[in-house]
């Protein structure tokens, strides 16, 4: 029997949900949702509790998907697995995230359309942003087009991915939402007095005089840190004093060995340092001068804002999430993902700002983070489970 009051959400990789959808978990428990997730235990990408999850009165499904949507065999096996799930647990909703954890969602929207099952997917990001490649626009566009048609609520985080969701057409009744992100939690990311900065350098080892230059993400290629690696590279190249600048990335994934020897032979190991991944992470924004964010592509981007919210400008490449937050010599710089030169520019310009301009940029910083505060995502994802419950009542 399928109950109207369970709820199965999807991710690819099991760190996803502690890391990003506590809230969520959170309001579905208020509402009386038995909640369950499903995701691939082996595949982790972020650190996280899983006794905390029990805990918190989330059911964990270990199920073989792969987030590459190539791996047809893998994904294949966890649909047969997530249909199991849905029919023995008896599962009414489903809250599917990540390009194919949403495909596999709505695949089971449609397999058991009969029983009245809903489904919402969240994208953190189409694939066919502006500017990416041909194959992308094909294969993802019409992937996402024909998977609409299955999909009740369809979530956006930008403004380009919701213009672009609203010419989908969704189940009948089916609605488009735009939230600013999973949410910024501002009583964790805020602005540290001078003290706590200084404890901070201190402890990381760089000096008051020291240029410190922070990215966090994890080592892909479209975090792009190899951008930076380049721009100080050139820097050395051209004798500029490197003496007094210090580049830190927080982070882990499968580009770091090449990013490692990039660093070796640009002879670059006294200037930068690799801290691994780090939680929290607080300690190393509130040490740094700015964060360098130089993604080819994000869905929002909270690296960047949790850096704006403690005051720290930002350094952007200019793409779909960025946009929604960066100002162009206001809260940092932004240029082309991977224009090496705009990056040496802005970064020289952040470093020659006076003490006035630097405050007031800071100011701007903590200002521009505001509409991204968890509490506004939390009203829009509580109506829309809300709104779950009162088609429950209508059954």
């Amino acid at each position: 029997m399928f109950s109207m009051k369970k709820i199965l959400i999807i991710t690819t990789v099991s760190g996803f949900l502690y890391k990003f959808e506590m809230d969520n978990v959170r309001i579905l428990r208020e509402l009386g949702y038995e909640v369950h997730y499903a995701a691939n235990e082996y595949v982790p990408n972020y650190i996280y509790d899983k006794e905390e999850l029990t805990r918190n009165g989330v059911i964990f499904h270990h199920i073989d998907i792969y987030q590459s949507p190539y791996e047809r065999k893998q994904n294949r096996i966890a649909l047969k697995q997530l249909k199991a799930i849905v029919r023995d647990e008896g599962i009414g909703y489903i809250h599917c995230h990540t390009p194919v954890g949403g495909m596999l969602g709505r695949m089971l929207g449609k397999d058991y359309k009969s029983t009245g099952i809903k489904v919402i997917y969240t994208t953190h990001g189409f694939h066919f942003y502006a500017g990416a490649p041909l194959k992308n626009r094909l294969i993802f566009y019409n992937a996402e087009r024909m998977f609409a048609k299955y999909t009740d609520i369809l979530i956006t985080i930008n403004s380009e991915d919701y213009v672009n969701a609203r010419k989908f057409r969704l189940k009948p009744g089916g609605q488009v939402f735009k939230i600013p992100g999973v949410g910024l939690d501002l009583k964790k990311f805020f602005p540290i007095s001078e003290e706590k900065r200084k404890e901070f350098r201190n402890n990381l080892g760089i000096s008051d005089d020291t240029f410190f230059l922070l990215s966090v993400g994890e080592f892909s290629r479209n975090k792009n840190h190899i951008s930076v690696i380049r721009m100080l590279s050139e820097m050395k190249r051209d004798g500029e004093d490197l003496s007094r600048i210090r580049y830190g990335i927080c982070g882990e994934g499968y580009y770091r060995a090449d990013l490692e020897n990039k660093v070796k032979e640009a002879g670059l190991e006294d200037v930068i340092t690799f801290y691994g991944y780090r939680t929290p992470v607080q300690p190393f924004i509130g040490a740094a001068d700015a964060l360098i964010f130089p993604s080819r592509r994000e869905g929002l981007g909270m690296a960047a804002l949790e850096a704006l919210a403690m005051g720290v400008p930002v350094i952007a490449a200019d793409n779909r999430g960025t946009r929604e937050y960066m100002i162009h010599g206001e809260n940092g710089y932004i240029c082309p993902w991977n224009d090496i030169t705009g990056y040496r520019e802005n970064l020289k310009k952040l470093m020659s700002l006076t003490a006035e301009e630097l405050k007031r940029m800071k100011d701007f910083c903590v200002r521009s983070t505001e509409p991204f505060d968890r509490k506004y995502v939390s009203l829009i994802m509580r109506g829309i489970y809300e709104r779950l419950d009162q088609d429950t009542l209508k059954r």
